[in-house]
């Protein structure tokens, strides 16, 4: 051991890498995390997951307050933003959570090494103009936003923008453009839509949010039209040009047309992420990517370079923070001699709005398409938030629980939700997967009343047939 500086090197300290250090040190190996930016944390904590939550949160109470549902309750007032201080809190929470990640380090005596990495041979790095050798090395550089073609984004501008530039407006935007009706693309319009700009969503698809259950997605866009999103899906953005302090975007049906232009104040690209693999030096380690951009692993995290793991967005699999994390605890885990497993068929995914969605296993379209087409083979339960008694007493009528199982062993395969605390409920359906349950398990599961939760007992008991709410 004495040739080599640390048993474990990690590059990157988002939520796989940081998360991958400390469990590493805590299983007494000798540790190192590389990272470049200022704070721990990586886009999640800094620029992504956590600050896009403290707005969202923030615009919630707004709107409530603006919008007249606190009135409706008997609470009268008249609010009046103050975007400075909603920032402010953005950037507290950003301070506190990063801040607690450095002392997470130094209790658990990982060694930050402040600087980006690239590789130098297959068990050695360079951070800072510094060499450094590692019996093991995990790549955990995340991802970065997608680039579209012919339009070109300028945070400083504040006119096209990432969703990074997207957390920092100074102002409320007149009109904002969402190019792109996936996730961060609809959260981050929804919180300038609540603080009081039009919003109009751009989507290549012919629906929003790809990938998720085909009710869910027509569900959705339902809801948001109802609040005030513009939709124009099965469009396409061939090119932006900024005038002044507005952009003007060029529009063509995706399927081939006459050509429209857009004028907006603000336009949001968020088209999707790419692996960050630019600028490591993966070939002097003996690496290289798929056609994606991506490190392939095996089962347990190893590269096709032994010494050498990769994790989260790095690699393929849904670009999610909780999935890092998993991963980089399994692979901590499988480095000291342990054995560290991920089930990547059930991975939670959540969408912040309002009302949440989330979802976990298999979508009603993956699941028939599964059983070779057979809809006999595959059983679905949906119970509406609209006959949930809390719910229902707290104004939160839209949305549904949907559970599809299996026909013959009645095994749960995948649940979908949307309902204000989504992202919470779906905790309980994915642990229930991770036990292989039944929607009779779920269905004979007491749940506490009122509450929210109870949707997911009735629509398990959908499943055959004989809700009790509806």
């Amino acid at each position: 051991m004495a040739d080599y500086d640390y048993d474990v090197l990690v590059i990157g300290a988002g939520p796989g890498g940081y998360v991958a250090a400390i469990r590493a040190a805590q299983l007494g190996l000798k540790t190192a995390c590389a990272e470049g930016r200022e704070t721990l944390g990586g886009t999640c904590l800094n620029v992504g997951c956590i600050p896009s939550k403290a707005m969202l949160h923030a615009s919630e109470y707004f709107e409530a307050a603006a919008g007249g549902a606190m009135a409706a309750m008997g609470i009268k007032v008249a609010p009046e933003l103050d975007l400075g201080a909603m920032h402010g809190q953005r950037k507290d929470a950003v301070k506190g959570l990063t801040g607690g990640i450095e002392f997470l380090f130094k209790k658990n005596k990982v060694d930050w090494l402040k600087g980006y990495a690239q590789f130098t041979g297959k068990d050695s790095v360079e951070v800072a103009g510094k060499a450094y050798r590692a019996k093991n090395i995990i790549i955990a550089t995340g991802s970065s936003v997608t680039p579209l073609p012919g339009v070109e984004v300028d945070n400083d501008k504040g006119v096209i923008v990432d969703s990074t530039g997207a957390l920092e407006l100074a102002k409320v935007p007149g009109h904002m453009v969402v190019i792109g009706g996936g996730v961060i693309g609809l959260e981050l319009g929804s919180v300038w839509r609540r603080l009081g700009a039009k919003v109009t969503v751009v989507e290549f698809l012919d629906q929003i949010l790809p990938g998720m259950d085909g009710d869910v997605r027509k569900e959705a866009n339902k809801i948001f039209k109802k609040q005030g999103m513009d939709f124009k899906l099965k469009t396409k953005v061939t090119g932006a040009e900024v005038k002044g302090k507005k952009a003007v975007l060029t529009l063509e049906p995706a399927a081939g047309g006459d050509a429209e232009t857009l004028e907006a104040d603000v336009v949001l690209v968020s088209i999707g992420r790419r692996p960050n693999t630019d600028g490591l030096a993966l070939d002097k380690a003996g690496l290289t990517t798929n056609q994606r951009g991506q490190i392939e692993t095996d089962h347990d995290f190893r590269t096709a370079v032994d010494g050498i793991w990769a994790i989260g967005d790095v690699v393929p699999g849904p670009m999610l923070a909780h999935k890092a994390e998993d991963e980089g605890i399994a692979c901590a885990e499988n480095i000291a001699g342990l054995t560290g497993i991920v089930n990547h068929d059930v991975i939670p995914s959540v969408v912040y709005t309002w009302p949440e969605i989330a979802g976990v296993g298999l979508t009603e379209e993956q699941a028939v398409e599964k059983a070779g087409g057979e809809k006999g083979d595959v059983k679905v339960g949906k119970f509406p938030m609209l006959a949930n008694s809390r719910a229902k007493t707290n104004h939160e009528p839209d949305g549904f629980v949907k559970v599809i199982a299996d026909a013959k062993s009645d095994r749960v395969l995948g649940v979908w939700i949307i309902a204000v605390p989504a992202g919470t409920m779906i905790a309980q359906a994915a642990q229930a997967m991770e036990f292989g349950a039944t929607s009779e398990d779920i269905a004979y599961t007491c749940h506490a009343h009122p509450t929210h939760s109870e949707a997911i007992k009735e629509a398990a008991m959908a499943v055959t047939g004989k809700p009790i709410h509806i």
